[in-house]
């Protein structure tokens, strides 16, 4: 792995972290939609992400003890590989005066939890800042490096 694709790595995690946290924020702002332009209530969505790049730290190791060092010619990340429809069931409540109610009173709700969603939210924002600190540690040792003088 080249020096400068540890930019790229982190990066890539800021990105997907930022996808998470817009789908998070989409799901909080539909709890209470009751009807979609696909009919039916609104389904909460999740991320589902995927390692891409160089493969794994094993290959990596294998590739040292050969001679061939750890640079490649691919990018390695971390990115969003599908944004899901959450299949559980969904909320039913008793309202019969809503638009959308069944003959039994009863409306369908969006599968959406505030609380999961929360935390969904703060992990993301965690996970953004920890790739954050780590570019400002190489942007550093990248800045004390060309202090050196030979």
């Amino acid at each position: 792995m080249s020096y400068l694709s540890s930019f790229d790595i982190c990066a890539s995690g800021m990105s997907a972290q930022r996808i998470r946290m817009d789908i998070a924020a989409e799901n909080i702002a539909n709890v209470d939609t009751t009807r979609t332009e696909a009919g039916g209530p609104y389904q909460r969505k999740d991320v589902v992400f995927e390692s891409f790049g160089e493969g794994s730290f094993a290959e990596a190791f294998r590739n040292a003890q050969m001679g061939k060092g750890f640079h490649t010619a691919t990018k390695s990340g971390v990115r969003v590989s599908q944004i899901v429809a959450d299949t559980r069931e969904m909320k039913r409540v008793f309202n019969p005066s809503h638009p959308d109610a069944d003959a039994d009173g009863y409306v369908e709700m969006p599968n959406v939890d505030v609380l999961k969603e929360t935390v969904d939210s703060m992990s993301a924002t965690r996970s953004y800042e920890a790739n954050v600190t780590a570019l400002n540690a190489m942007k550093a040792m990248a800045q004390k490096a060309l202090e050196i003088k030979v």
